[in-house]
């Protein structure tokens, strides 16, 4: 029996330096992504190497991240099946080429969704622009607008929530489910309904049943927007005292 591994990268096999309840020089951590100038951002605690010693062992993995393709090259992490980008708007092949279905259904799927967002978008950035400390992004991959993020410099999620209550949830393409937000911690995104990791994952899932007889799969993820995901597989795997262990606990 073939075994697959579904896995969210941020949160689940690594964090930022805040996250981790060891010092930056505890020989227990070690860097496992990087900013643009090189500089370490995100590390994994000794469990968290020990799990993808695990995993590795046993399982065929594949990254499903919210990552774009170059932060994703910044990982330092050895993935050698196909990657889910971009919270499901990208897949690569083995390769590291663009799945060439997969992009065109996205192709033709997204621009129903564009000018929606685009125009929730123009909003967001007039609110940022009158008051203090936040900063939007739109996140560009393979020359195609598919999202956007906003954080704020006091890394707080509650501040997030204001911008939240006072211009998405009652936007009217959010309201029809055209757009759909997630906040987690300081990361607060606004997406077309097309991209999502639940859809990636399960085109791949059917891929890979064609190719399988037998075929068991497992999901790790921190966050509310993997819950979908993890739900196709056979297995679920939640990091203690993230956002998604914390909801199913409270």
């Amino acid at each position: 029996m073939q075994s697959y591994i579904f896995l969210d990268l941020d949160d689940t096999l690594f964090q930022t330096l805040r996250k981790c309840e060891y010092p930056a020089n505890d020989p227990r951590l070690i860097a496992r992504a990087y900013l643009e100038d090189g500089s370490p951002n995100s590390y994994a605690t000794d469990k968290q190497q020990w799990v993808w010693d695990y995993f590795t062992k046993g399982f065929k993995v594949v990254a499903v991240t919210g990552r774009d393709a170059l932060a994703f090259k910044r990982v330092n992490l050895p993935f050698t099946e196909e990657v889910v980008l971009n919270h499901g708007a990208v897949i690569l092949n083995k390769d590291r080429e663009l799945d060439r279905v997969w992009m065109q259904r996205m192709r033709q799927s997204l621009p129903v969704y564009q000018d929606k967002f685009l125009e929730i978008w123009d909003d967001i950035e007039h609110y940022c622009l009158s008051h203090i400390g936040y900063k939007t992004r739109l996140v560009i991959d393979f020359e195609i607008i598919w999202y956007g993020v906003i954080k704020h410099v006091d890394v707080s999620e509650e501040i997030l929530e204001k911008l939240l209550n006072d211009v998405i949830l009652k936007h009217p393409h959010i309201l029809d489910g055209s757009l759909y937000w997630h906040l987690n911690g300081n990361n607060l995104a606004v997406l077309p309904s097309i991209i999502n990791k639940e859809s990636a994952v399960r085109y791949l899932i059917d891929n890979y049943k064609t190719q399988y007889t037998e075929l068991v799969t497992f999901g790790a993820g921190d966050s509310h927007t993997d819950a979908a995901f993890m739900s196709l597989c056979d297995y679920a795997i939640i990091p203690k005292n993230t956002q998604l262990f914390k909801t199913l606990t409270t």
